[in-house]
C-alpha cells in the first residue's frame, strides 16, 4: 500500500511540473518526469524517458488545441519547420551516440537556465504585425534552419527540444510570445509522439501504473496552465517561462549531480 502511495505521490508532482511546464512554456515533459522516475522510483531510464514523451503527446495536445481556441497556434507556416525538427532529430541521435549522456544532459540544463534568463532579462516584445512584414520565402528558410538546428540538439541531448523551439520561434523567427508557445507545443506533440513510440517498440512497454498516472496528471495540469497562460499578458508570459525554464533545470541538475 505505501509503495502505490509514493508510487502515486511522485508521479502527481512529476506531471504537475511537466504539465505547468507544457502548459506554460511548451517545455518536454520527459524533461521533468524522466529525471523524477529515475531518482525517486528507481525506473530504468529507457522506460522514464519514454513514460515522459507519451505524457508529453496528450499534454501537448491539449495545450495546443488550448491555445489554438484563443487564436494562438500557427499550424500552416509550422509544418517546415515541424518535418525538419523530425528528420534531424535522428541524425542528432546518432551523433549522440558516441558520446557521454550525462555530459550532455548537464550542458543541456546549463544552456536552458541561460535561455530562461533571457525571456527574464529581455522580454519577447514581438507582435503579429511584426511577424506578418518578413516575407513567405524569408520564413520558410527560417523554419528549415531552425528546424535543423533544434531537431539535432533534441535528438543529441535526448531533451529540450520544446525550450530550444520556443527560443527559435521567438528569437529567429519572430514570433510574438503566446503565438510562439501554442505553436511549440503543437510541434512538441508529434516530436513526443514519434520517440515515445520508438522508446517502447525498441523497450517494450514500462510500468503500466506509472505511465498512467503520469500521462493523467500532466494532461491535467497542462490544461490549467495553458488556460492560465492565454489570459496572462506577454510580460508576464515571458516572466513564467523563464522562471519555470531555470527552475526545472536547476532541479534537474541537482538530481542528477548531488
Amino acid at each position: 500500500m505505501a509503495d502505490i502511495l509514493i508510487r502515486i505521490l511522485v508521479c502527481f508532482i512529476a506531471g504537475a511540473g511537466a504539465g505547468i511546464g507544457t502548459g506554460f512554456a511548451g517545455m518536454s515533459a520527459a524533461a521533468v518526469i524522466g529525471p523524477m522516475l529515475i531518482t525517486f522510483l528507481g525506473v530504468p531510464a529507457y522506460d522514464a524517458v519514454g513514460i515522459g514523451l507519451i505524457s508529453d503527446v496528450l499534454a501537448s495536445l491539449v495545450s495546443a488545441y488550448t491555445y489554438k481556441k484563443s487564436g494562438n497556434l500557427d499550424i500552416k507556416n509550422s509544418l517546415p519547420l515541424l518535418i525538419s525538427v523530425l528528420i534531424t532529430t535522428m541524425v542528432g541521435s546518432f551523433v549522440a551516440s558516441f558520446l557521454p549522456e550525462q555530459t550532455m544532459s548537464g550542458t543541456m540544463q546549463i544552456a536552458l537556465i541561460v535561455i530562461g534568463l533571457r525571456f527574464l532579462l529581455k522580454p519577447v516584445n514581438k507582435t503579429r504585425e511584426q511577424l506578418e512584414e518578413s516575407s513567405p520565402k524569408s520564413r520558410l528558410i527560417k523554419a528549415i534552419v531552425g528546424g535543423v538546428f533544434v531537431g539535432f540538439i533534441c535528438g543529441f541531448v535526448g531533451a529540450g527540444g520544446g525550450m530550444m523551439l520556443l527560443l527559435v520561434l521567438t528569437s529567429f523567427l519572430g514570433y510574438p510570445m503566446h503565438l510562439a508557445v501554442g505553436t511549440s507545443v503543437f510541434i512538441m506533440a508529434f516530436t513526443a509522439l514519434t520517440g515515445g513510440v520508438s522508446h517502447f517498440m525498441i523497450g517494450g512497454i514500462p510500468d503500466i501504473i506509472c505511465l498512467v498516472l503520469c500521462v493523467v496528471f500532466t494532461f491535467v495540469w497542462a490544461r490549467i496552465a495553458a488556460k492560465i497562460a492565454n489570459k496572462a499578458n506577454a510580460k508576464t508570459l515571458n516572466r513564467v517561462v523563464g522562471i519555470v525554464m531555470i527552475a526545472t533545470s536547476v532541479v534537474i541538475l541537482l538530481v542528477n549531480y548531488f
